[in-house]
């Protein structure tokens, strides 16, 4: 009988095991399979191994391995016996394997589907969270090899083990026997396991953000001994930002004698440094990036943010050498933002971080900003400090990463770590590409369930810096999925900055009424028109005349606030000549008073040349009260006195946003409406719902035997129905018609009435072309239709003409199902013709879809009025629609072979909704890394 070792050279070294991890502290990892040439760094790991440690592997004292044992430890098939190591730096920091049993608890190969597991952690990297990330890794290996049990003995002191495994979420059983816990699980994912795996993801990738965002100590590297040039600005930009660390100045070509620069102690290696170093902003030319990656990780520095250019951005050659960045960094267990970033910055009092090539520091606020691209975020930073009277009060900014190429550190990350972060309450983003849309419309749905996330995403074609997944959903689809995920859409940055300034100044408001008033008639109906416009109900507007005065405004926002028909108020201003007519601060203390008197609604202001009102709106000059007199630092860092027009309102107030014109501000209230609803609806989403009538496994295994023919092909219109109908969708027969006597025999079969259809590929579905004749209601007009169709058309074997049974008179619909390699199986429907094909009006959600999810996709698209009874004609039947969405659904998500479904026409009658024709296309399933083990990107 062969043994496994013997086997070795029989299995190909399963590369696409390897993958880098982030582990519970922030830092990473490099989980691979162990191999033969491994030998000499197990023993050096088991050397630094306690002996405690190698007691509970083992079960005695074992101080140093055999050679027999380096030997079983190293040679593995990578079937029924595999090793996976954690390494940091190239060097094992802790080691998994399992080894397939049999019945009996011996060595044994397929079709056994038990192996047992041990574990074995370096003491330095325990606590790190290695085990567990090991333990996701090597289930999936087994799943993947035939296992389906893990068992494990372990003894009852070595309780952090017992809690690896009993942490981990799978199904369990536990028993104790001759002094041994001995632990038996599935491997079969569970919801708890994978809700346990993605909180362990979330606490990694926050903790890995944070780690660069809130470093104790800062190193610059490449800061030029001249005024001027990268990376002597970023120095100056930290310094002068007040930053609370250490900080120090690097440069190979500094002179040996010199101790500091612009009052900063200076090195000429990261290594020179005494202490420990967290960040490193690498600001070198490319060439000479590698040789700092390497001094800053033999350092133990944990993070790097590099700035230096010539990279993917520049082509092939550039993107080979941001790939080797990327892996140099991982071997350390260091993230990278960047390259080609523009750099980070945090506000918060104990940090004050301007790591960036921002030349001043933005003031402290509850805004998040993510910007793949350095202009964009300087244009961000911008327009909000214009817009709020100085980047002030809660429209100040929290955080900033600009990530450059993103070849590491992403916007997934940045939202792990926005997600419970205190100090953030609004996330903007600007995306140029998204790498993983499946990840990232997870992420922003837990996300934006707790705070709102508003985003400009690119128009598809990713930057050259930018490795994305590629994607067969066109933009608008991907956009339609988003705002499915609660994501607030926006097209343009002057929208972004203008939904954030709402959402983080005022409430959310409770519904779409809106109360409009103010001193100018014709500006009232404008914002009356927008509103309309955007879907929102609005009031007839309250014209407060020219001659209104601070009171007046103040009398009528709070009668408007206390009115339970209006869910929020906009106020539009202009310029007013005479002796009565208010200033810009006596009109925005008025305003905002009785705004505070009635809380609850969101109140904005549009405002026509009225240059001192918006800041008067938003002065403020923290998140918390302030005392008149009281002194700040400002962005330089020396103390100046408080402005008294900038003295915070009373705490529990809102500030309120100033808009320069209507259509701006009601853009803003509608997505502020829209994302409001989602909130509501977000807490009970619905559920999927189980048909008795579904035969899962038949389905199952008619798609095995079809596959069996062949991979990635149109099924047959036979077993296209047949499959259709395990999941209770029944397509209408259709019958052949080759000569007019068989167009004839297959209608008396039928019954009349019937329709005669030409399916060639240029007329299937075209009636219009007049390739389809309906309500054929005898043999003498189906023979006069079937010459015609001869006579304008052509030959019956180019026209592929078949016979169909008459459905009930409705609306023409059309269901969709197609699994995206990036963003996963979607859902699409919308009417048939030109309302889908030409204008695009097709409404998309994400499989798999509750029922209120498919009642919202049958409402969510322009022309859906016609299934409800448009200028009288009769409602249809769209509770049958929304059941065969929902069967869809289920096919697909059941059985990720069906890659894509198109059910078209579905005519939609007052009763019933009858599937006319269909095709399905099957292929192997995509791979799911979302249900897989924890990994980074591949680089």
């Amino acid at each position: 009988m062969q043994t496994s070792a013997d086997r070795q050279g029989r299995y190909e070294y399963p590369a696409h095991w390897e993958a880098d991890v982030v582990l519970r502290d922030g830092g990473t990892a490099r989980i691979r399979p162990i191999t033969v040439d491994d030998a000499d760094r197990l023993v050096s790991f088991y050397e630094q191994v306690s002996d405690e440690s190698k007691y509970y592997r083992f079960f005695a004292p074992y101080p140093r391995l055999s050679a027999k044992d380096v030997h079983r430890f190293t040679h593995h098939d990578f079937v029924d016996r595999v090793g996976l190591a954690a390494t940091v730096g190239g060097e094992f920091i802790a080691t998994v394997r399992y080894d397939r049993i049999g019945a009996d608890g011996a060595p044994a190969s397929a079709p056994a589907d038990e192996a047992e597991v041990a574990f074995l952690v370096q003491d330095a990297h325990q606590g790190r969270g290695v085990a567990s990330a090991l333990l996701e890794h090597i289930a999936a290996v087994a799943r993947e090899r035939g296992i389906r049990r893990f068992a494990a003995e372990v003894l009852p002191a070595n309780t952090k083990m017992i809690k690896v495994f009993t942490d981990a979420g799978y199904t369990q059983k536990r028993s104790f026997e001759d002094g041994v816990v001995r632990l038996e699980f599935d491997l079969e994912p569970t919801d708890r396991s994978l809700a346990v795996q993605r909180a362990r993801e979330q606490r990694a990738e926050a903790r890995s953000v944070r780690r660069l965002l809130a470093p104790g100590s800062v190193a610059v590297v490449g800061v030029g001994r001249a005024p001027g040039g990268v990376g002597r600005g970023i120095l100056g930009n930290i310094r002068d930002a007040g930053y609370g660390g250490r900080l120090h100045a690097v440069n190979k070509a500094f002179p040996e004698d010199l101790g500091e620069l612009d009052g900063v102690p200076a090195y000429r290696s990261v290594r020179d440094i005494p202490g420990p170093v967290d960040l490193a902003v690498v600001a070198v030319p490319a060439p000479y990036v590698p040789a700092v990656v390497a001094e800053c990780g033999e350092q133990g520095v944990q993070g790097l943010v590099v700035v230096s250019a010539g990279y993917a951005e520049s082509g092939p050659e550039g993107r080979e050498r941001q790939r080797a960045l990327v892996q140099h960094a991982r071997t350390y267990g260091m993230r990278i933002i960047g390259p080609n970033a523009f750099g980070v910055i945090n506000t918060a009092p104990d940090v004050r971080l301007n790591a960036s090539l921002a030349p001043e520091m933005p003031r402290p606020g509850r805004i998040g900003i993510f910007a793949q691209s350095g202009a964009i975020g300087i244009a961000l930073l911008s327009r909000l400090h214009r817009r709020g009277g100085g980047v002030t009060g809660v429209t100040g900014v929290s955080t900033f990463v600009s990530a450059g190429n993103r070849a590491d550190v992403s916007g997934n990350d940045v939202l792990q770590y926005w997600y419970d972060d205190p100090e953030t309450d609004v996330v903007l983003m600007y995306l140029e590409s998204i790498g993983n849309p499946r990840k990232f419309a997870r992420l922003a749905r837990r996300t934006a369930a707790a705070k709102p996330l508003v985003v400009v995403q690119g128009t598809g074609t990713a930057p050259q810096g930018h490795a994305v997944r590629a994607t067969h959903l066109p933009h608008e689809t991907v956009s339609a999925l988003l705002r499915q995920a609660g994501v607030i859409r926006v097209d343009t940055i002057t929208e972004l900055v203008d939904a954030g300034l709402l959402l983080a100044r005022q409430p959310l408001p409770a519904g779409p009424r809106v109360a409009i008033l103010g001193n100018s008639e014709s500006l009232g109906v404008l914002t009356y028109d927008r509103c309309v416009a955007e879907g929102l109900r609005p009031a007839r507007p309250l014209d407060l005349t020219t001659a209104a005065t601070a009171e007046d405004f103040h009398r009528a926002l709070g009668r408007a606030l206390a009115d339970d028909t209006n869910d929020a108020v906009v106020v539009t201003a202009i310029p007013a000549i005479g002796e009565g007519s208010p200033g810009d601060t006596e009109l925005a203390e008025a305003l905002r008073s009785a705004a505070a008197a009635v809380p609850g609604k969101p109140v904005l202001v549009v405002h026509v040349e009225l240059g001192g009102l918006a800041q008067a709106l938003s002065a403020a000059a923290s998140t918390a009260p302030a005392a008149a007199g009281k002194e700040r630092a400002d962005a330089r860092g020396s103390a100046q006195p408080l402005p008294t027009a900038a003295v915070a309102p009373p705490e529990g107030t809102h500030l309120i946003p100033a808009y320069p014109a209507a259509e701006r501000a009601v853009r803003a209230l509608a997505e502020a409406v829209r994302y409001g609803q989602w909130r509501q609806d977000a807490t009970d989403p619905g559920k999927v719902p189980e048909y008795e009538d579904i035969d899962e496994k038949g389905a199952a295994r008619l798609i095995g035997e079809l596959l069996a023919r062949g991979k990635g092909f149109t099924i047959p219109e036979a077993e296209t129905c047949e499959l259709l109908g395990k999941y209770g969708i029944h397509v209408r027969r259709t019958v052949p018609a080759p000569t007019a006597d068989a167009a004839a025999e297959a209608a008396r079969a039928l019954g009349y009435p019937v329709a005669l259809k030409a399916t060639a590929p240029h007329l299937r579905h075209r009636a219009d072309l007049g390739g389809v004749r309906l309500d054929l209601a005898d043999e003498e007009q189906l023979r006069r239709a079937y010459t015609e169709l001869t006579e304008l058309f052509g030959k019956p074997e180019e026209l592929r003409p078949v016979v169909q049974g008459m459905a009930p008179r409705g609306v023409d619909t059309v269901v969709r199902a197609v699994i995206d390699p990036a963003a996963g199986a979607v859902l699409s429907f919308g009417l048939a013709g030109p309302p889908s094909q030409l204008l695009g009006d097709m409404a998309h959600r994400l499989v798999p879809v509750t029922d209120r999810e498919a009642a919202s996709l049958v409402r969510s698209i322009r022309t859906a009025p016609l299934l409800f009874g448009w200028r009288g004609s009769t409602p249809v039947d769209t509770r049958a629609l929304e059941e065969l969405l929902l069967r869809v659904s289920r096919l697909v998500d059941d059985h990720p072979e069906v890659v894509a479904v198109t059910l078209e026409p579905v005519v939609v009658a007052p009763h019933g909704a009858s599937v006319l024709g269909a095709t399905v296309r099957l292929a192997p399933p995509p791979v799911r890394d979302d249900l897989g083990p924890r990994t980074m990107p591949a680089y």
